[in-house]
């Protein structure tokens, strides 16, 4: 998920539908959980792209 930021990375879940996990794990002291939800179409929603990128881009701050 280079389209988020550098290191971000997707865990897909198949129960009870399509969940999707982004997390970014460049960081020494943590792993950070960026955005979690449940994919309803092929296409991952701008809203949640968004949602992600603006949270990796707080993690700069």
């Amino acid at each position: 998920m280079n389209t988020i930021g550098s290191g971000v990375r997707e865990i897909r879940i198949h129960i009870l539908g399509e969940w999707r996990v982004l997390y970014v794990a460049k960081f020494a002291d943590a792993i950070y959980v960026l955005h979690a939800f449940q994919k309803k179409t092929q296409k991952t929603r701008r809203k949640d792209i968004e949602t992600a990128r603006r949270r990796y881009k707080q993690l700069g701050e």
